[in-house]
C-alpha cells in the first residue's frame, strides 16, 4: 500500500497495511522562509520516511494588523487582505513547491490557524482580550474579516497549491478564558466559516485542538466541528486516544505521543527521552490498544526541532512491524 492510500484509508477508517505516522516541528532561521523552508520540509519527511507532511506556517503566524488600528473601536476599520497580499500568496507558493516536490508520494496538509489565533498573534493576547471587553462588536467584525482571509488561504492551498487538506489549529478554549457559551458565541462562528470553506474543496481536513503552554481546554466546544480527523493533546487534556475516539464521534484520530514544551527546548515524553526499545514498544502498544482502524500516529503538538531523526524513524519502523 502506498503512503497516500495508507493515510486516506486511515482517515476514512478503512483497512490499512500499517498505521501511518506523521510528526512535525517548527523550522528556524533561514529555514523558516523561502526555498530554504521548502527544502527543509522535503528533506525532513524523506529522512524520517514519514507517511504524511504537515507544512508549517513559520514566518506567517502574525496576521498583518494595520498600524492605524490602535483602539478597540478601530477594529471596525479592518478590511480583508485579499488574494494578492503576500501573507496569502507566499504561503500558497510554499505549499505549491512542496506539492511539486513531494505530493505524488505523500499527502500534504498545510497549517492554517483559526481567526481568533490569528488576531492574537497579530495584535497580542492581552490587547485582544481587553478590546473584547471594551468593544465586543468591533472585535467580532475583525474576526469576521480575518475569517475571510483564512478561508481564502485554505481554499487556495487546496485548489491552487494542490494540498490534500488543511491542518486547522483551534485555540482559545483553555479553562479560564471563556465559558463554553462565550466561546461558542464569540469564536466559533469564525472557526466554522474557515472550516466549512475548506470542506467545500477537500474531504480530508484535520483539526488540531492545541494544548499550547500545557493549558487544558474545554474540548466540548470543538466536539462537533466538521472535520475528517482530530488531533488533541492527549497528555495535556488527560484524554486518551481511545476515549477521544468516542468523545469526537468515532472520527479518525491523530496523536498518541507527548510533546509538551517545557523549558527552552526541553520536551517531555517517551519520544524525546527514552531509548529505541521503549519508543518502539510504546508505539506497538499504542496501536494494539487503539486498533489499526482510524489511527494516525503523531504527537500532541510540534516535536522538538532538534530531535534526532532516528527517534522518529523508530516509530515508523515499529508501526510498520505490525
Amino acid at each position: 500500500m502506498d503512503k497516500r492510500t495508507r493515510v486516506f484509508n486511515a482517515m476514512d477508517k478503512k483497512p490499512v497495511d500499517h498505521v501511518p505516522v506523521g510528526f512535525w516541528y517548527h523550522f528556524e532561521g533561514e529555514q523558516a522562509r523561502g526555498e530554504a523552508c521548502v527544502q527543509a520540509h522535503a528533506d525532513y519527511v524523506h529522512d524520517c520516511d514519514l507517511d504524511m507532511m504537515k507544512i508549517m506556517c513559520d514566518s506567517y503566524f502574525n496576521y498583518p494588523i494595520p498600524e492605524e488600528i490602535r483602539t478597540a473601536s478601530d477594529w471596525k476599520k479592518l478590511k480583508p487582505l485579499g488574494a494578492d497580499h503576500p501573507f496569502i500568496t507566499e504561503q500558497v507558493e510554499r505549499a505549491r513547491r512542496l506539492v511539486e516536490l513531494c505530493g505524488k508520494e505523500i499527502p500534504i496538509f498545510y497549517n492554517v490557524f483559526a481567526p481568533f489565533s490569528s488576531i492574537r498573534f497579530g495584535a497580542g493576547d492581552d490587547r485582544v482580550m481587553h478590546d473584547l471587553q471594551e468593544d465586543r462588536l468591533a472585535v467580532l467584525h475583525a474576526l469576521d474579516v480575518i475569517a475571510l482571509d483564512n478561508a481564502l488561504l485554505a481554499e487556495k492551498l487546496i485548489t491552487e497549491a494542490g494540498c490534500d487538506g488543511v491542518y486547522f489549529c483551534v485555540q482559545g478554549a483553555e479553562v479560564g478564558r471563556f465559558t463554553p457559551e462565550e466561546y461558542r458565541s464569540i469564536v466559533t462562528p469564525s472557526d466554522l466559516y474557515v472550516l466549512e470553506r475548506a470542506n467545500r474543496v477537500s474531504d480530508y481536513n484535520i483539526m488540531h485542538c492545541c494544548g499550547w503552554a500545557g493549558a487544558r481546554n474545554q474540548l466540548e466546544v470543538w466536539r462537533d466541528y466538521p472535520v475528517k480527523c482530530v488531533n488533541w493533546a492527549v497528555y495535556v487534556e488527560k484524554m486518551s486516544l481511545e476515549d477521544g475516539r468516542y468523545f469526537f464521534g468515532d472520527r479518525a484520530c491523530l496523536g498518541g505521543f507527548q510533546s509538551l514544551h517545557r523549558e527552552g527546548k526541553t520536551h517531555a515524553g517517551i519520544l524525546h527521552n527514552r531509548d529505541e526499545h521503549d519508543v518502539k514498544e510504546f508505539t506497538r502498544e499504542t496501536i494494539k490498544s487503539f486498533g489499526k482502524r482510524g489511527l494516525l500516529l503523531g504527537a500532541d503538538c510540534t516535536v522538538n526541532s532538534h530531535i534526532e531523526h532516528e527517534r522518529i524513524r523508530w516509530v515508523v519502523e515499529a508501526a510498520r512491524s505490525i
